[in-house]
């Protein structure tokens, strides 16, 4: 089942698919006009997610999220309850503080985040999900504002889950991971220009050295780790679902020259981009 929510004059959309035996995304290709974020709950058994051509366990009754750009498909689709959203319905980078998500549950740094729901929140779910079916059936004027609002509320349930689950609150207070979060965000707007640490460090006002000390707390990654993964990531995309060329990226990535491009590439996934190109055919 597909409902959808769509403003015609601001091009907002809204989604909640559910029962779908042919639920997936194709973003380089399908589904590229459409730029949603997703958030997915796996109400059934575990079950294989695969991301990007990377295979992943999607725990039974865990909730992902999922960027604009992700391309995914599910190994039992139908179980999965799914919400989806672009930016014009709710942009989450400028409403941050009602929801506290970016740089975390999206635009994070690369963490595959499957979050795990106890007894007491699948009670929770369950009900919103039914208060969400119910609002696609009363279509009225203020339905995109009671949607909106059933986001919100949903989003920050998967939140606090997600910083119980994965941050250690006495390690990482909520200061500190808001200079993280921001890191990130920074990341995922710059990585095509800059791939120094510096360039983040100083729009953050802060040093790297601060900067490096906060990740270790994180998640174990350098901050230059991030970019560095943030960039072979899109590589990686560019190269599966795209038929540019080495150079053609390297131009797109922000590298000097083919040569420097390759060498990078090489370095980060054990294979020249001749070599991945050749062993990933188009998708």
């Amino acid at each position: 089942m597909l409902h959808q929510l769509t403003h015609p004059h601001t091009n907002a959309q809204f989604r909640l698919v559910y029962d779908q035996s042919d639920f997936d995304r194709i973003f380089y290709g399908r589904d590229r006009k459409d730029k949603l974020l997703t958030i997915a709950w796996n109400r059934g058994v575990a079950q294989k997610a695969t991301i990007d051509n990377v295979v992943y366990d999607f725990p039974a009754n865990s909730v992902l999220c999922l960027m604009v750009n992700e391309s995914f498909h599910f190994e039992r689709p139908s179980d999965i309850v799914a919400w989806q959203f672009n930016r014009d319905f709710y942009c989450i980078v400028n409403h941050d503080k009602e929801v506290s998500c970016v740089g975390f549950l999206f635009y994070g740094s690369g963490r595959r985040m499957f979050m795990a729901i106890d007894e007491k929140h699948q009670r929770k779910l369950d009900l919103l999900l039914q208060v969400f079916k119910d609002e696609f059936e009363m279509p009225d004027p203020i339905q995109g504002e009671m949607m909106l609002a059933l986001l919100k509320r949903l989003i920050i349930i998967v939140t606090r889950l997600a910083r119980e689950q994965y941050i250690s609150e006495q390690d990482l207070p909520s200061d500190k991971l808001d200079i993280v979060r921001k890191y990130n965000l920074l990341v995922e707007n710059h990585y095509r220009q800059q791939h120094q640490v510096k360039f983040y460090a100083d729009q953050l006002n802060k040093s790297p050295k601060t900067l490096s000390n906060l990740f270790a707390l994180y998640n174990h990654k350098s901050p230059l780790q991030v970019i560095q993964e943030r960039v072979t990531l899109e590589a990686r995309r560019l190269f599966f679902y795209t038929d540019k060329t080495a150079k053609e990226i390297a131009d797109e990535l922000g590298f000097e020259d083919a040569n420097h491009f390759s060498k990078f590439f090489k370095k980060q996934t054990g294979q020249s981009p001749t070599h991945f190109k050749k062993h990933n055919p188009l998708i």
